[in-house]
């Protein structure tokens, strides 16, 4: 690994890298395949071997906010004490720690520097523009071309059948067919009805993986803080959707709740609109990522060549005179170097990561006013930097108790 600049600007130790290959996002679905009995896979997370496995990803569900909220998750609390035996109950998230990159490392079981979604929107070299990964997909970006790696649902299905359980806008959406293709995609618009769906879809196959996506906490924390009421409440509604889940699986169903990132909340004037200061824009030609990891691409260069050293070392430094004691500031050499977007970096993907990236550990966001909207300015919770609070994310797992014939269900 390399030594990273800033540290002696006041900015603590960058932390180990993603843990690919042992306990990170991407793990998770080449360990439920080889759980399933499926060749070609390794239980690197060592799940016990199952016919059924639900995967229940919640959109936003950090360890640390899980770990402070437990009074509001009875159901998981007491899943949590039951234990889960070697299965590690905290992994990584991809870098940066957002969806884009996480869902992408978690349905291709690649990290990013091979799947290339290297942030919420990113700089696309054939097109000299930056593009979105999840709304508004630039029409001249194909999916499949811009994410290449088989999915593991494409390499398991139809010999293990899958089933994405989700929000129906989501069926056939750019994102779902760069990260997430493979299988049957089952919409539904309510938790309830999500529920329901899972588990009638497990119940149809003998032996079946399923996806099951909630994104309503991850909504609550962006708009009102994870820090808020609101959010507690969808935690709350969280926790009753897999206490229902439970009981309406089939017996003996393993269930791994899972998250993507953690998140934390940035005050309105912490909320910095780096456009307003020419200092910071002169010499960068793109900016990319998001508010808490920024990709900065300097002028000069233009997706098939790099721009001249001394460019890149100017905008380094007016950036650490200005962040250096709130973020972690490094090249793209040395955000390569250092492992964050996993041990290998394909070609392909390289130019898309900034020639500087801005990993922010302050309470900071720094947005790009001359391209955000003004309503992004307003969003509470935030994500995207290598904090603990944003990078580690829970994994618990527990096998479902499922419908008990002749008795009432408890109702979460």
């Amino acid at each position: 690994m390399t030594a990273v600049p800033g540290a002696a600007t006041g900015a603590p130790p960058l932390p180990p890298p993603p843990a690919f290959g042992s306990r990170s996002v991407a793990d998770v679905l080449p360990s439920c395949a080889a759980a399933l009995g499926a060749e070609g896979f390794e239980n690197t997370l060592g799940l016990p071997e199952s016919v059924r496995i639900c995967l229940v990803m919640v959109d936003g569900l950090g360890r640390t906010l899980l770990s402070k909220r437990t009074a509001h998750t009875p159901f998981l609390r007491e899943k949590l004490a039951e234990g889960q035996g070697a299965v590690p109950g905290t992994l990584d998230a991809a870098f940066p720690s957002t969806t884009a990159a996480s869902l992408a490392s978690l349905g291709t079981g690649v990290p990013p520097g091979q799947h290339g979604m290297v942030g919420y929107d990113v700089y696309a070299p054939h097109l000299d523009r930056v593009v979105n990964q999840l709304n508004g997909w630039d029409p001249d970006v194909d999916p499949q071309r811009w994410q290449p790696c088989p999915t593991v649902f494409e390499r398991i299905h139809p010999a293990i059948p899958v089933a994405t359980v989700s929000l129906p806008q989501f069926e056939g959406s750019a994102m779902t067919r760069a990260a997430l293709r493979g299988g049957d995609f089952i919409g539904a618009v309510s938790l309830h009805a999500r529920t329901t769906a899972a588990a009638e879809a497990m119940a149809a196959h003998p032996r079946m993986l399923a996806y099951f996506y909630l994104n309503e906490l991850d909504k609550a924390g962006h708009q009102f803080g994870c820090a808020s009421a609101e959010w507690e409440e969808a935690l709350e509604e969280v926790d009753a959707c897999l206490r229902r889940l439970d009981g309406q699986l089939p017996p003996g169903t393993l269930v791994l709740v899972l998250g993507d990132h953690g998140m934390v909340d940035v005050a309105p004037a912490r909320r910095i609109d780096i456009s307003a200061d020419p200092q910071l824009t002169e010499g960068v030609r793109h900016t990319a990522g998001e508010p808490r990891m920024v990709h900065l691409h300097v002028e000069g260069a233009d997706g098939a060549h790099a721009p001249d050293p001394a460019a890149v070392a100017a905008v380094a430094a007016r950036w650490r005179e200005r962040f250096g004691n709130q973020a972690w500031i490094l090249t793209r050499a040395e955000a390569i170097g250092h492992g964050l977007f996993g041990p290998v970096v394909s070609e392909a993907v390289h130019p898309r990561i900034g020639d500087l990236i801005v990993a922010v550990h302050g309470d900071l966001a720094l947005y790009d006013g001359r391209r955000a909207r003004p309503q992004a300015f307003e969003m509470v919770g935030q994500h995207g930097s290598w904090t603990k609070a944003e990078r580690q994310v829970p994994l618990v797992a527990f096998t479902a108790r499922g419908r008990v014939r002749g008795k009432r269900q408890r109702r979460g």
